[in-house]
């Protein structure tokens, strides 16, 4: 019983609450038009202006009910609580029933502390107004009235437990996502800066070999190794930056944009486990075509691994999830400072990848890189996955 109790008093408040949009204010204007709509014309309401200026107290604070939830309660329940003193009855309003709307984001946006003092405040209100009929207090409510208050507060504080779950749950799951696809980058880059230190090696043991017959021959080979030291640093400084394991490299050669082409027409056994799962599809899927613009030979090797596992993920969502596709083109365009991937597709459906994380692993591989990567539908039919990487950022 107390570990669950210090487990709720050690609870922070969920980040980044969402901020005050359209949505609210709109949300704002109807509580207000209904509220001095019915105070104003539904016959029988006591105290009108006692009771209007209650209801009243609920329209501001359902524009800060996320950022102050605690405050939000304590002012509206303290004042549903304070004004039968005056007017010897309760509020009865029923467009008043927008305080759910406080309760629910206390549990869905509250500390465990707040969520703990706004429930108990909001119970003791409840408790309270039915227990004033034991002193002969006019403005007491019955014991249906009181176990109805109880059974429909429990209801929405377990709803907003249920969302808030969810959304951590659902932030965690992207965290994940987000750590794979840096892993999986960070392997890249492995590949690559193996390449470059392979090459550095080769070079020194060749200018070992004519340093005393040829010392050209020798200076020639420390200028390239030179060269290939100040990429391998770079890219070493990127792949610390993304690793997040220490898991073993996968030492396989890292494609590069020629490799594209075999996205076109790949056997059965170069189909990744995704494509080859693929249901009710030949192993080929649509055809691909690749279209390849600039010079994409002189795109640095871990921007042009980049794009290739963005094109390799974009065709495998589209041969997954768009249906009746005929047509999958890739193309991709190299200049002097960027590298442009347009991946299309003419089938129905949104190529969100698996499990909904796969547009997020390949945003974030190409935000890793200095660039973009965005995702939707097409103008007319189809899905568009569009990234830009720039040339230097490996």
């Amino acid at each position: 019983m107390l570990e669950p109790l210090r487990s709720l008093l050690a609870e922070s408040r969920p980040p980044d609450p969402p901020e005050r949009g359209p949505r609210d204010w709109m949300m704002a204007g109807v509580a207000l038009l209904a509220v001095l709509a019915e105070a104003g014309f539904r016959p029988g309401v006591p105290d009108r202006a006692v009771t209007l200026a209650v209801a009243l107290a609920v329209v501001p604070a359902l524009l800060w009910r996320r950022q102050r939830p605690l405050l939000m309660v304590a002012v509206v329940f303290g004042a549903a609580f304070v004004a039968p003193l005056f007017t010897g009855r309760q509020p009865e309003l029923v467009s008043g029933a927008t305080v759910l709307l406080l309760a629910y984001a206390l549990v869905r946006w509250g500390s465990g502390r707040e969520i703990l003092a706004g429930a108990a405040l909001i119970l003791a209100k409840i408790s309270v107004s039915g227990l004033a009929g034991v002193f002969g207090l006019g403005w007491s409510i019955g014991p249906t009235d009181v176990v109805a208050g109880f059974v429909v507060m429990f209801a929405v504080f377990a709803v907003a437990a249920a969302a808030r779950y969810r959304s951590r749950l659902r932030a965690r799951e992207l965290d994940q996502a987000k750590l794979l696809e840096r892993e999986r980058l960070a392997r890249d880059l492995h590949d690559t800066v193996a390449h470059h230190v392979s090459a550095m090696a080769i070079r020194a043991q060749a200018g070992i070999a004519v340093s005393r017959t040829e010392p050209a021959g020798a200076i020639d080979a420390l200028r390239v190794i030179e060269a290939e030291a100040v990429r391998a640093l770079g890219e070493m400084r990127t792949m610390v930056r993304t690793l997040r394991g220490t898991e073993p490299a996968d030492l396989a050669p890292s494609p590069s944009l020629a490799d594209l082409a075999g996205l076109a027409g790949r056997p059965p056994e170069s189909l990744s486990r995704e494509e080859a799962a693929l249901p009710g599809r030949t192993p080929e899927g649509p055809p691909v075509e690749v279209e390849l613009t600039g010079d994409v030979d002189g795109v640095p090797v871990a921007v042009a691994t980049a794009v290739y596992r963005l094109a390799q993920e974009s065709v495998t969502n589209a041969r997954r999830h768009a249906r009746n596709a005929t047509r999958i083109v890739v193309r991709v365009t190299a200049s002097d400072e960027t590298v442009r991937l347009r991946v299309t597709d003419d089938g129905e459906g949104g190529a969100t990848g698996a499990g909904g994380y796969g547009l997020v692993g390949m945003r974030e591989r190409a935000a890793l890189l200095g660039g973009v990567c965005e995702a939707g539908p097409s103008s007319g039919r189809g899905w568009t996955v569009t990234a830009t990487l720039p040339t230097g950022a490996a």
